[in-house]
């Protein structure tokens, strides 16, 4: 650290970032002395994957001599979340210093000039409250609502606690006297305002330095009520593989992909660390391009862009690295008292009592049934005609006949895998109790099941047994076909079909099961064309 210059330390800090408020400021200080930065994060929810993004930029600040103040913001995830005491939130708050200690340390980043603060500690006392007054003095209701926009839910009767928390991350920059606050992007307009509102009650303006947002394992898809969009620091290494091979990974698509998105936010600048050459490898066999290594991250983009990088193949060498990432984190956490932390931070929630029977001829409509495979009504379908979407290349809509004259529109993204010949006039299983809902935009009525192998590479509809009508129910040992007449509509929200899918699988025989049990008929198991093994979607 002593080696760089003012100037090589600002291009260490600001390498990535997408944008910095007060370059000049920065620079000034750099020619004089190390820079004091501070990041906050607030302990509400277990932190996931995605923290390895800003753990990065902290290691580049810390390379580049600065002094890093880490806010446990415990009086800001009350007022942000307002769910759980604040107990609860105390022990949150050691269990977040705990995980982001443990995961500098397994990115190999030296922790000294890193320190950690509660908010607690300094937000409760008499002085920060006689300031946050001051400033609530100078801030109008307007200004307030729009310095929270992006990072506060937006509501016409806001809570005053979202109003007041943008001014306390201004204020805070004071109180830990830091030189610059680092953010995401999202937060520009909350450090707009803390440039605007402390030089109006006394206080010096500070620098702001905001990463880029990456987009999760779903892409455009993410959804925070969907945990396989999001991988825990503590996940285990088969739960890791499972969420990747099911992450959005689309080929060619080099835009909306968080699988390359980490590559290029975390690995690569990781492995950089201390002036190495960073390198990459995609390990595959010669009949598909043998391995190849990259030391530039946009040497691989086009490679994928260019689709000479397989989906599956790059899944794996990110699956490999990220359990190697959160090894460290699993062993720094497998001893009793880290153990007991993480429950009494995040208890088990006990499970709900079963919903008692009700008497009645409408749908059940709830989430407190056991969910299991007697949750889906899966038939034997007929594809009538199959047509490719006119907006999509790569989807088929569908007039399917699921039985008794009940004959839906189905939209199903397989154009890519099957060709659109094999899709007429054929058997295939269908889940017909999906709430209907629009894809690409055309409103669809049910699902098509098909298998894929573990890379994605081949995918096939599930082939029921010749001799079979639409309407044929699908079976499995142990659970009752449920009376389509009172069957429920599986509300998405509920997560109900990606929970009992799970269990899904190919047999090495090639047959369709849940768990071990198989998808029967009258006329014997469902199997698959060709494959042998893999999942089921």
């Amino acid at each position: 650290m002593a080696s760089l210059t003012p100037t090589e330390k600002y291009n260490l800090i600001s390498r990535g970032l997408q944008e910095v408020l007060g370059k000049e400021q920065i620079e000034s200080i750099l020619a004089e002395r190390d820079l004091n930065v501070y990041w906050g994060t607030a302990p509400t929810g277990k932190p996931h994957l995605g923290y390895f993004v800003p753990m990065t930029k902290i290691a580049d600040f810390l390379e580049a001599g600065c002094h890093i103040t880490v806010l446990v913001a415990d009086i800001h995830a009350f007022l942000d979340n307002m769910k759980a005491p604040m107990e609860l939130v105390g022990k949150r708050a050691e269990y977040y210093t705990q995980l982001i200690k443990a995961t500098l340390t397994s990115m190999g980043v030296p922790t000294e000039r890193l320190k950690f603060v509660l908010g607690s500690s300094f937000q409760l006392t008499p002085e920060y409250s006689l300031a946050n007054m001051k400033l609530c003095s100078k801030t109008t209701v307007h200004d307030a609502k729009k310095a929270g926009a992006e990072v506060v839910k937006q509501v016409d009767s806001p809570l005053l606690s979202g109003l007041i928390y943008p001014g306390m991350q201004a204020l805070d920059e004071e109180f830990l006297g830091v030189d610059a606050q680092f953010g995401g992007i999202d937060q520009r307009k909350i450090f707009v305002f803390a440039e605007k509102i402390l030089p109006a009650i006394g206080y010096k303006k500070r620098a702001h330095l905001m990463n880029t947002m990456v987009p999760g394992l779903a892409g455009p898809k993410m959804s925070s009520s969907d945990p396989d969009t999001k991988i825990d620091l503590l996940e285990a290494p088969e739960n890791v593989k499972r969420k990747l091979a099911k992450a959005f990974c689309e080929e060619g698509n080099v835009a909306e992909n968080g699988i390359l998105a980490f590559v290029k936010t975390v690995l690569f600048p990781l492995r950089s660390m201390n002036g190495k050459t960073p390198s990459f490898s995609i390990l595959r066999p010669e009949k598909f391009g043998g391995d190849v290594i990259y030391t530039s991250y946009e040497d691989l983009e086009n490679d994928f862009k260019e689709k000479r990088v397989h989906p599956g193949d790059l899944k794996k060498a990110v699956t490999d690295a990220i359990n190697e990432l959160l090894a460290p984190i699993r062993k720094w956490f497998d001893n009793d008292e880290l153990r007991k932390l993480t429950e009494d931070a995040y208890p088990t929630p006990k499970p709900e009592p079963k919903a008692k029977p009700v008497k009645s001829n409408k749908p059940v409509a709830n989430a407190a049934l056991e969910v299991d495979i007697s949750r889906l009504d899966i038939r034997v379908a007929r594809i009538l005609e199959a047509k490719i979407h006119e907006a999509n290349p790569n989807s088929f809509v569908s007039t399917v006949d699921c039985g008794g004259g009940d004959i839906r529109t189905v939209v199903s993204g397989l154009a890519k895998y099957i060709p659109l010949e094999e899709m007429q006039n054929r058997l295939v299983c269908a889940v017909c109790n999906l709430k209907p809902g629009k894809f690409q935009g055309v409103l669809s009525g049910a699902m098509l099941l098909a298998g894929s192998s573990a890379d994605d590479s081949v995918v096939e509809l599930l082939q029921p047994p010749a001799g079979l009508e639409a309407g044929d129910v699908i079976e499995f040992e142990g659970f009752a076909q449920a009376d389509r007449t009172s069957q429920e509509k599986l509300n998405p929200k509920h997560l109900i079909f990606e929970k009992v899918s799970e269990d899904f699988k190919i047999s090495p025989e090639g047959i369709a099961l849940y768990k071990d049990l198989q998808f029967s008929t009258k006329a014997g198991p469902v199997t698959l064309k060709s494959l042998k093994e893999g999942r089921i979607r």
